[in-house]
């Protein structure tokens, strides 16, 4: 497979304003020192110093600063990666502030700032000229004639990471040239600064920064002038980030010099999402020259699965082990509270739109039955006329204890109405009409353990047809992704509200929900119900205790949630997915890992037929299979190529 995982670092070197030979010394230590990182990003004019002032003018100046940028380019040839630094440049009398591309010994390109700032604190106009107008041009430096303009896109043809460039102010007008270049093709944006540190200025830069890669689907690395530069009036504070597709990676202020910051920018997950946002088109690419500079990807360029594993082990690479639940407590709660608030208010706009205020729910003491209900509740919140009709349907011998006291306890805190309707004696009945045993025959009787879904999904239709009701139903994303759902059986209702919350998730909202309730008997349940092991009980119970355990069938959910994730999400191929899964999970065998990943393809294809005909649901999350809204897949798709990758 092809590694397109790319090591950035913004760094703000140690400068003294002027000393031009000192600071190419500190460039050229720090580009060494980040041998590992495809792409370094100094800060505006860093090779001079931003607050230079009138000494800008000054041919002693501006001579030695052309002399040091090819110093640095020839003293860090052997890198094998790019770094772009600032450097004041003269073309045709006038003096432009520019961000120098610099790969394999060379100046790969020259790029000049199109908005130059002169209000408040700021008198760039004093000494330089706007880049705007400049497009197809070339300079000379030093007998080397590099390509000079706005119109420049810096290309790796094998990683296929293209960078574009833009400094400071362009990053605070309407018309930023970074969203030209993004429109051109560039998916990195590099952003050399020097922003003075006032209050508030940190948070709008951040905002600045995450909004601006999020809009683009690029990495961006912004880094601002240190405390190295002149206080005469202002400060400024090194402020480093990082980000990649609105999501901050890297964030540093004030550090001690020098500084550097780092992150990992996936150019795979960045195409993917351009691709699939089909409103994003490349319609500046014919106005932009491209040139060539290497920015290398972490360790080797095309890696199998255990080589891949390793580069991300070796280098750190985060991995979450539950892509759908955030890992900080607070993050995860407010996550929690949002996906109810969605599906309470999707289930209240159904409630609405027929006018039918009789939700009608079974229960089975398990999580996705016992987050409907949760959702049935605060959908009453917004309709107080809402009844919910809470159905326990047992079928002694499979049903266990556990289970049954679980869903007795939760419909009396939550239920308006009850009602237990036992099913044994339907589900007999209904076998024997059909020849078949009314006992179970063991492993693979598919035929007795869907009678039994099915059996509950016909009183629940017919006691909503009875109560004028709405039938909420209760699967999550996860069984649909695999397929663990009797057709027409619990893979029906008139409203599904967790058809788009997997099972990782689900836990977690329960287990939130207990803590948020404020009813300590409520908590308690919803905590019984947690930590009661996932089975669908279709099967002999052992002496009243759960038998059947999900898991043991298809897979730990973890790992088939983390597939669905990166498979649905960023439209990884299996191969790839399993070195990550190996990362995120190091007491996975690799063997495991193969095998995990061969059952979850073989079901997600297999039981499309299933996901074909759902009933209506609300979208949560960026991961969805309505096949009317994130995922239109043929049933009968071969799945032979994702089996072959994972050789």
């Amino acid at each position: 497979m092809k590694n397109r995982i790319i090591q950035v670092a913004a760094v703000v070197p140690k400068i003294k304003v002027g000393d031009v030979n000192y600071n190419a010394e500190q460039i050229i230590a720090a580009t060494r020192d980040q041998r590992d990182a495809g792409l370094i990003v100094f800060p505006e004019l860093s090779i001079t110093g931003y607050t230079c002032a009138d000494l800008f003018l000054s041919d002693l100046l501006l001579e030695s600063a052309v002399k040091a940028l090819t110093r640095i380019a020839n003293e860090t040839k052997d890198n094998n990666n790019t770094a772009v630094v600032g450097v004041p440049i003269c073309y045709d009398n006038n003096i432009y502030n520019c961000a120098a591309v610099l790969s394999q010994g060379r100046v790969a390109a020259l790029i000049p700032k199109t908005y130059i700032p002169n209000y408040s604190e700021f008198y760039e106009g004093r000494w330089f000229a706007s880049g705007r107008n400049i497009k197809n041009k070339t300079i000379i430096l030093k007998g080397n004639e590099i390509p000079f303009g706005v119109d420049i896109i810096a290309e790796d043809p094998v990683t296929e990471a293209l960078l574009g460039v833009e400094i400071c102010e362009d990053l605070w007008i309407p018309d930023k040239p970074s969203a030209h270049a993004v429109m051109a093709g560039a998916n990195i944006i590099a952003n050399l600064s020097a922003s003075d540190e006032l209050i508030g200025k940190q948070e709008y830069r951040r905002q600045l920064v995450s909004q601006q890669s999020g809009g683009c689907y690029c990495g961006y690395i912004y880094v601002s002038s240190g405390t190295g530069e002149s206080s005469t009036d202002m400060v400024f504070s090194g402020h480093a980030l990082i980000a990649q597709s609105g999501s901050i990676l890297s964030e540093s202020i004030f550090p001690d010099y020098p500084h550097v910051s780092t992150a990992f920018i996936d150019i795979a997950k960045l195409m993917h999402d351009r691709r699939r946002q089909n409103t994003f088109e490349n319609a500046d690419s014919e106005t932009y020259r491209k040139v060539n500079i290497s920015i290398p990807p972490i360790g080797k360029r095309d890696p199998d699965i255990a080589e891949l594993s390793n580069i991300l082990k070796t280098y750190a690479y985060p991995v979450d082990r539950n892509p759908f639940v955030p890992s900080d407590d607070s993050t995860r709660n407010e996550r929690c509270k949002r996906i109810l608030q969605i599906q309470a208010n999707g289930l209240s706009t159904r409630v609405k739109a027929t006018g039918i205020r009789n939700l009608v729910i079974g229960i089975s003491g398990g999580l996705d039955s016992t987050l409907a209900l949760i959702v049935c509740h605060e959908a009453k919140k917004i309709i107080p006329d809402i009844k919910i009709i809470a159905y326990t349907m047992p079928n002694t011998g499979n049903t266990s204890e556990l289970t049954y006291n679980n869903a007795h306890h939760l419909m009396k805190l939550i239920a308006d109405e009850i009602h237990e309707v036992p099913i044994g004696e339907g589900v007999k009945h209904h076998l024997t009409q059909l020849d078949h045993s009314e006992e179970y025959q063991g492993e693979g009787d598919v035929t007795y353990e869907n009678a039994q879904a099915r059996m509950r999904t016909y009183i629940l239709m017919d006691a909503a047809n009875m109560k004028n009701g709405l039938v909420v139903g209760t699967g999550d994303l996860s069984e649909l992704a695999l397929g663990w759902c009797t057709y027409n059986g619990d893979h029906m209702s008139m409203y599904a509200v967790n058809a788009s919350v997997p099972k990782t998730l689900v836990k977690f909202i329960c287990s939130s929900y207990a803590h948020m309730c404020g009813n300590e008997e409520l908590k308690n349940a919803l905590i019984s119900i947690c930590n009661t092991p996932i089975t669908p009980e279709l099967t002999p119970n052992s002496n009243g205790q759960i038998a059947q355990m999900t898991e043991e069938k298809i897979g730990k959910y973890d790992l088939n949630d983390f597939m669905l994730f990166y498979t649905l999400r960023y439209g990884f191929e299996p191969s790839r997915t399993v070195a990550l899964m190996l990362k995120a999970y190091p007491e996975l065998t690799y063997d495991a890992a193969i095998e995990a990943a061969r059952n979850f393809f073989k079901r997600f294809f297999t039981q499309q037929f299933k996901r074909s005909c759902l009933p209506d649901g609300p979208k949560v999350g960026s991961v969805s299979l309505s096949p009317r809204g994130d995922w239109r897949m043929p049933s009968d798709a071969s799945v032979a190529l994702w089996l072959e990758d994972l050789q």
